[in-house]
């Protein structure tokens, strides 16, 4: 802690204690206030400069700013900022004292009625004066705010008081979950939880964090996906149901990753991925028309139009139209390898043809995708979980929805064969035998499941940090989690 700081700090310290001189609690158990800053404003808009009402209100808020030695403060609550007038003729000594031991960033509450100001600033002329909150930290320099990107995200709570902005995208998140909670509710579905810790790692190809459960002496998997958990729903007779939560990927922290992120899945009996494509079209239409109040959003220099359906391209197509190369000519791994190279694209690391596919759609066609569509019939090799394609052995019913050059969700008809699902994970464990730690564990409880009788299905998750990142026009992840994963301080 610097000198400056702690002077500060000692400023404060002293000021608390001369409240507690006085038998005064700046830390009272409740305090109700009765108005907000913009319903006042809003309530008050034809209020002429100069006049004052009898009208008595209870505000409370954050003190931003104080002039005059504690005559206006601008105080700031959840709605805006309204200003404070605190003179000695509507306040009796012991306000006065108080008003004294105020210091920017304490919580106030003032009651008083309402005037506007000879130069036109609404205002509450305070007849009582309470601090409610004392505040031992001095709030950023309020013009160079938090330039210490780091220190924003680990002191989230000062970067909300101090940037309006942050503090709107947050709460627009938060908005944009209750409105996909919203449309699911809407549309039949059932919200389920289902656990957090695995005994199996399954669900998603990724690397797991692993924790030990001391009750039962065994490792742990933290959820990669709830993914087999909530198809075993379907299997025992809840035909629609969906889960918003955490999941955990022991992988890298970038723009578009964190290794804690929320994510919706969501499961539909009777139906294929084409339904799983209107689920997912439908969603992102209904949020932004409920969040924004419009079928549009925009992402950098892009407006994003969600009105129209979602165009559907396979990623075998968009590859040949981007690069001029069929990947589904290639007999083997050795003449794919050799067809990327041909578009650009070192493929010498991936072990099977799928692989491949994915490699040159990554790095050739990804960043491409403006607008929204669904990429088609992924490789059967990176895709254990979905069904077979039905005119193309090599490819299953998968998709990914990209919008801005991201995928934001994808979609399954899902694989209900038990026969068939064994076979995709025994090459799964062979994949770990060989080092693959993002593979998939064989899984005897699901398959069980299955055995039972799985019917036609389509499943489909988005990442919910990844559609409000979109939808806020964020840069990074981090900018709409309330609490990014960061690295822990020294």
């Amino acid at each position: 802690m610097s000198d400056e700081v702690s002077i500060h700090r000692q400023g404060r310290l002293n000021k608390l204690n001369a409240l507690l001189e006085m038998g005064y609690n700046p830390y009272p158990y409740k305090f109700s206030p009765n108005a907000f800053a913009k319903d006042l404003q809003e309530k008050y808009k034809d209020l002429e400069n100069g006049a004052h009402t009898e009208d008595r209100v209870t505000i409370a808020g954050r003190a931003m700013a104080v002039r005059n030695d504690g005559m206006f403060i601008d105080v700031k609550d959840k709605t805006g900022t309204i200003q404070a007038f605190c003179h000695k003729c509507n306040l009796d000594e012991a306000n006065l004292k108080l008003l004294k031991c105020l210091d920017i960033g304490d919580m106030v509450g003032i009651t008083g009625f309402i005037r506007r100001t000879p130069r036109g600033e609404l205002s509450v002329a305070a007849e009582k004066f309470d601090i409610i909150a004392k505040s031992l930290e001095p709030l950023p320099e309020k013009f160079h705010g938090m330039t210490d990107v780091e220190a924003r995200y680990r002191q989230r709570y000062v970067d909300m008081i101090i940037n309006d902005e942050a503090k709107e995208v947050l709460i627009t998140r938060c908005k944009i979950i209750s409105a996909v909670r919203e449309y699911f509710n809407n549309n039949g579905f059932l919200e389920v939880e289902t656990p957090a810790l695995h005994p199996i790692m399954g669900g998603a190809s990724a690397k797991p964090f692993i924790t030990h459960y001391n009750a039962l002496d065994n490792d742990f998997y933290l959820r990669v996906a709830p993914e087999l958990y909530l198809k075993k729903l379907i299997v025992g007779g809840m035909d629609r149901v969906f889960e918003i939560g955490k999941n955990f990927r022991n992988e890298g922290i970038d723009k578009n990753h964190n290794p804690e992120f929320t994510a919706l899945e969501a499961y539909m009996a009777y139906a294929d991925y084409h339904d799983g494509a209107e689920l997912i079209s439908g969603v992102i239409r209904y949020v932004a028309k409920r969040v924004f109040g419009k079928e549009e959003f925009q992402v950098g220099d892009y407006t994003i139009d969600v009105s129209k359906p979602f165009e559907k391209i396979s990623m075998i197509d968009l590859i040949k139209r981007e690069c001029g190369i069929n990947l589904l000519d290639a007999a083997t791994v050795e003449e794919a390898r050799a067809m990327a190279k041909q578009a650009g694209v070192n493929a010498d690391d991936c072990d099977c043809w799928g692989k491949v596919v994915v490699a040159v759609f990554d790095e050739k066609v990804e960043h491409k995708l403006i607008q929204p569509v669904h990429v088609m019939d992924m490789p059967r090799d990176v895709s254990p979980l979905a069904k077979t394609h039905r005119t193309e052995p090599r490819l299953v019913e998968h998709f990914d929805t990209y919008i801005a050059g991201m995928e934001v969700g994808c979609s399954y008809s899902e694989l209900s064969n038990p026969l068939e699902q064994r076979e995709r994970f025994e090459a799964q464990v062979k994949a770990r035998e060989n080092g693959d730690d993002e593979a998939q564990m064989m899984d005897e409880s699901f398959l069980d499941a299955l055995d039972h009788g799985f019917v036609p299905t389509t499943g489909l998750g988005m990442g919910m940090d990844r559609l409000a990142k979109l939808m806020t026009n964020s840069a990074t992840l981090r900018d709409v989690i309330l609490f990014p994963t960061l690295r822990p301080k020294k």
